[in-house]
């Protein structure tokens, strides 16, 4: 006999967990069915973010950091440290403890809200019924009113550079090292790249990024991209664009990585060598034919606005739909497929989901770049303001990057904002903000931000919109 829920949700990432919550709270019988088993065969709940994504990698990069500026940064504040060493084995496992305290949270979660969680592999089949298969190979078929798909998404490989686990690792591999490489290399100079090859750069390896890609970062806005290519360069990142590899093979305990690139065929050898070319949709095996779900050619689901599939109360959010695979763009999309079951007229706004990037300094971002504007033939005013000029960034040695806000040439409404800098992540929150309500550049500049802080060069780029900026000379406008 099946087990009857009013919602099962396949997958515990952040667009799964926050779906199961919000059902439950909402009064549906709910259960979340997750497959990640930890090295006990325990369920472990929180998906790619919480296990090998967003949260260990940021607890890595956070370590790295403090270590860097102990090393690097201190002296200038008139604190000096001698010859300052680095524990590995620590940091890996304050990484591991902060992981068990968040998933073994949603677990409590779940508990305190009446979230039945299944350890298994679902299967979608027809008539909103999933099969789910345990570690042991026992079945058992939940039937379901609704059924929402947050599976998530896997790393790609890539064949010239096949994954072994001990030298050529992707990116969850890349968070278990456990000693520096000498030379590490990284293929791919995306947001995972750079933030792997931050880490690692920090506590002392030589790393060289190849990307295939002719230009850096082209999703950011050009003028960001360019400034932050710098920055990491002044690092010590070798990022080198153009560079297509096309085999990387294990020999006396080293990798041998062969690129092509404009001026030829090159060979590099590294300790280690991290494959972070992007990810893909966690979608095989998880329909049976029947199911009435459509996926495109690369594998994510066919979904509409509301996250709807072709198949009737059947819906998919998160990494296995379209758009940027970010966690709180899916976590928001769950929420919204939860109430509209409930029949709420909820919808998502996909023109204000912030990006970053957790480097340091960070990149951050909202809205629409400069050349996508150029590209559309939209007109559009600019309002650029360097962190050089912050007192506060000053004060806090940090003064890299800058604030970038684009608005509508003639309703000033916000466009976008692209910042480079120290609390990137959190300072584009602001305008965030801002765009939801459909605000003006000129709002943002008639608002009174406290000094000395670093969000003053989000309200000094918003006066620069428009000519008025006051700590820094302003351009002429034409």
């Amino acid at each position: 006999m099946s087990d009857k829920y009013d919602l099962v949700v396949i997958g515990s990432g952040p667009a799964g967990y926050v779906a199961a919550i919000k059902a439950a709270q909402l009064g549906l019988k709910t259960a979340c069915v997750e497959q990640w088993l930890d090295d006990k065969d325990k369920l472990q709940l929180g998906g790619t973010c919480l296990n090998v994504g967003c949260i260990p990698s940021k607890a890595l990069l956070d370590s790295s950091y403090k270590f860097a500026e102990v090393r690097d940064d201190l002296s200038v504040h008139g604190i000096s440290v001698k010859n300052p060493k680095f524990d590995v084995a620590a940091m890996l496992a304050r990484k591991d403890k902060i992981v068990t305290q968040l998933t073994g949270g949603i677990a409590g979660l779940f508990k305190h809200n009446g979230v039945t969680a299944i350890s298994g592999k679902a299967k979608v089949l027809f008539g909103t019924k999933v099969e789910v298969t345990d570690a042991k190979g026992n079945v058992k078929e939940l039937e379901a009113s609704n059924i929402i798909i947050a599976a998530g998404s896997l790393p790609v490989n890539i064949p010239p550079a096949p994954i072994d686990n001990e030298y050529i690792i992707d990116s969850t591999g890349a968070l278990e090292l456990t000693e520096i490489p000498a030379r590490l290399g990284v293929i791919g100079a995306g947001v995972i790249g750079l933030e792997l090859g931050s880490v690692w750069r920090r506590l002392g390896s030589e790393v060289v990024m190849l990307e295939a890609l002719d230009d850096f970062l082209p999703m950011m806005d050009l003028q960001i991209s360019k400034e932050a290519a710098k920055v990491f360069k002044k690092q010590g990142l070798d990022i080198r664009l153009g560079a297509r590899v096309t085999n990387a093979e294990v020999k006396d305990g080293s990798v041998v990585v062969t690129y092509s690139s404009a001026d030829g065929e090159h060979t590099e050898t590294f300790d280690k060598l991290i494959v972070a070319v992007g990810r893909k949709p966690n979608s095989e095996g998880l329909f049976a034919s029947d199911s009435g779900v459509t996926l495109d050619e690369r594998g994510f689901i066919y979904v509409n606005d509301y996250c709807e599939t072709e198949a009737p109360h059947v819906y998919a959010v998160g990494d296995i739909v379209r758009g940027p695979m970010l966690a709180h763009k899916g976590s928001e999309e769950g929420v919204m497929v939860v109430e509209r079951i409930m029949g709420e007229q909820a919808q998502m706004n996909y023109d204000c989901i912030p990006s970053v990037i957790y480097t340091h300094p960070e990149i951050a971002a909202v809205g629409r770049t400069e050349q996508e504007l150029i590209a559309d033939g939209v007109e559009y005013k600019t309002g650029v303001f360097p962190f050089a000029a912050s007192g506060r960034a000053l004060a806090a040695n940090d003064p890299q990057g800058m604030v970038k806000m684009i608005a509508h040439a003639e309703t000033d409404r916000i466009l976008g904002c692209h910042i480079l800098g120290a609390s990137a992540a959190d300072l584009v929150q602001q305008v965030v903000i801002a765009m939801e309500f459909g605000s003006s550049a000129e709002d943002l500049a008639l608002t009174v931000f406290g000094h000395p802080t670093l969000s003053e060069a989000v309200h000094e780029a918003a006066l620069a919109v428009d000519g008025h900026a006051i700590h820094i000379a302003n351009r002429k406008k034409r």
